[in-house]
């Protein structure tokens, strides 16, 4: 229990800072339900945290019906990781850094935040569930899934908002994909 709290605090607190000092100064979009409600947050002013909570509901249904566990594991791993992103938004003023810089360091870091709670088989909402379920029922890596997904909302987020960038959101996404398959099949080869 102790080690699930620490890895839900540890990853919520590096998901939220490369989200707010990293990617939402240069209207990035990560990719999956985060990177929906970053959109949000860019065309409406929405809280991030708040819209990844509403989103992830049908996801988090989903899962009290096919794995109680993904659901009691996953919850915890929303309501922090959304909270934590509402709480640092704040940070996202002082960030100077060059864009190419942002997503860089902000897809590695959020990539370790998402691996720290992939691997305790915590999620941090949305997709990342979604993507935990169906590595569970297949043989893929759950960080391909989650680098498919967040193509898909980068796309999105590239036509929608005029600000992002398809290129650097698209590095962020892949150095996250990178840095969560990497983090995720070493620990699962050493157990």
């Amino acid at each position: 229990m102790i080690k699930k709290t620490i890895a839900i605090i540890l990853g919520s607190f590096f998901i939220a800072i490369g989200v707010n000092y990293f990617v939402i100064p240069h209207h990035l979009v990560e990719g999956g339900i985060v990177g929906i409600s970053l959109i949000g947050k860019y065309a409406f002013q929405l809280q991030p945290g708040l819209i990844t909570i509403i989103l992830s509901c049908p996801l988090y249904l989903l899962a009290f019906f096919v794995d109680r566990k993904y659901f009691y594991n996953g919850i915890h791993g929303l309501l922090v990781s959304s909270f934590f992103i509402d709480l640092f938004q704040p940070i996202s003023f002082y960030s100077s850094l060059p864009v190419y810089i942002s997503s860089i360091c902000g897809g590695f870091i959020i990539g370790i935040g998402i691996s720290i709670l992939l691997t305790n088989h915590i999620s941090s909402g949305g997709l990342d569930l979604l993507a935990l379920m169906l590595a569970k029922f297949t043989s893929i890596n759950v960080g391909i899934f989650i680098l498919f997904f967040d193509s898909i909302v980068i796309l999105i987020g590239s036509i929608v908002i005029v600000e992002t960038t398809i290129l650097y959101s698209g590095m962020l996404v892949a150095i996250i994909g990178v840095t969560t398959v990497s983090i995720t099949s070493y620990f699962k080869h050493k157990k």
